[in-house]
């Protein structure tokens, strides 16, 4: 499944068509959608590099982590980082958002608050002016590729720090312009979920082609909390989840997938899902507020209803009519039949045609009664 998430990415936009975008979910039970995020990331360059991939570099949006955490992360999968200006740009957006560190600058209060790094790197300093942050995408973008020659991908490691300081609708018309960019090949973000309103992950569902959500492996029941017999399990949380992508088809069908992901050092494995104790397969019944099986008491509850129409037998067979004789009836009629013949030889100008109802296509004689078997 993330293979089919990254091939969609590769591909990019197709003509005439909104570029792909992905949402990836995760919350406070199962924080595992940054190691979706770095993996993914980490993919897309490599399809990039071996030219493979409709973008010709990234557009990274850092909001989470510092540009240097990406220097390593690269450097750890094998990148090499001295040639990333050929293919990368970072829109650095974590060392100093609101412009506080840029004021004390000025001031001379501190010499030089920024960290350099390998990466190529713009400074944001105002994340509240969304339309500047969307235009130094755009620069960047086109800084990579030349311009009205090639597209580029965007990637923003959190969008829940830019919806703390702007609001959702800014944030919506932010991404939909990204998408609709004839520059732009993909878009892939990560949501925390929890940290928001239901309607923020409604309207970021809305704008994606794709959106993966990463949950526990054990659901909690609301209001539940974490107790010192739980310690197992919550440590087990940050090295494994469920993932559920859904991806929306040009059709108007949606597909789903559901695999697992494990953590493994720096990075994650994800694998099919296996039935392990009953717990993962539970999990592909949908979350709906009644129960779609029977259990083994409603079941036999269900075959002691009496129906209001059935016969309920009183001491005698149960025979449902059905337009047809029985064999012992018909065998007995055919030897009559053969003995009449024999002994009737008053009467031979006389005929009798006698009809046997031999295939079920047949509908019964109209002067039978088909509701025979009702009581009514």
């Amino acid at each position: 499944m993330a293979e089919t998430i990254c091939r969609a990415l590769r591909d990019g936009a197709f003509e005439g068509e909104h570029a792909p975008a992905l949402t990836i979910k995760d919350t406070i039970d199962a924080p595992l959608g940054s190691f979706v995020f770095n993996h993914i990331l980490t993919q897309l360059t490599s399809n990039i590099l071996a030219g493979k991939s409709q973008a010709r570099g990234v557009v990274l949006v850092a909001l989470s982590r510092p540009p240097s955490f990406y220097v390593e992360l690269l450097k750890n999968k094998g990148f090499d980082v001295s040639s990333s200006s050929k293919w990368l740009r970072v829109l650095d957006c974590y060392s100093d958002p609101l412009g506080w560190k840029n004021k004390l600058l000025e001031r001379g209060t501190v010499r030089n608050p920024y960290e350099e790094t390998l990466l190529k790197t713009t400074l944001c300093k105002n994340l509240k002016e969304l339309d500047k942050v969307l235009s130094s995408i755009i620069e960047l973008g086109k800084e990579i590729v030349e311009e009205g020659k090639g597209r580029f991908a965007v990637a923003i490691d959190s969008v829940s720090e830019i919806l703390r300081h702007s609001s959702l609708p800014s944030v919506a018309r932010i991404l939909s312009h990204l998408r609709s960019h004839d520059q732009v090949s993909c878009i892939f973000c990560l949501l925390h979920v929890d940290l928001h309103e239901a309607k923020v992950a409604a309207t970021l569902e809305y704008l994606s082609t794709m959106h993966a959500d990463v949950e526990p492996i054990v659901q909690r029941t609301n209001g539940q909390r974490n107790t010192s017999e739980d310690l197992p399990m919550v440590e087990q949380s940050f090295k494994r989840g469920k993932f559920h992508v859904r991806f929306k088809r040009r059709n108007g069908r949606v597909r789903v997938m559901r695999e697992e992901l494990y953590v493994e050092g720096s990075g994650i494995k994800i694998t099919e899902v296996s039935s392990e104790d009953g717990i993962t397969a539970q999990s592909l019944v949908p979350k709906v507020q009644f129960n779609l099986e029977l259990s083994e008491k409603e079941r036999l509850d269900r075959a002691k209803v009496v129906l209001p129409f059935e016969h309920q037998g009183t001491g005698k067979p149960i025979q449902i009519y059905d337009g047809r004789k029985s064999l012992n009836e018909s065998e007995n009629e055919e030897k009559q039949a053969s003995v009449e013949k024999l002994q009737t030889t008053e009467d031979s100008g006389r005929g009798e045609i006698i009809y046997f109802r031999d295939s079920d296509d047949e509908m019964p004689d109209s002067d039978e009664d088909p509701d025979d078997d009702l009581d009514i």
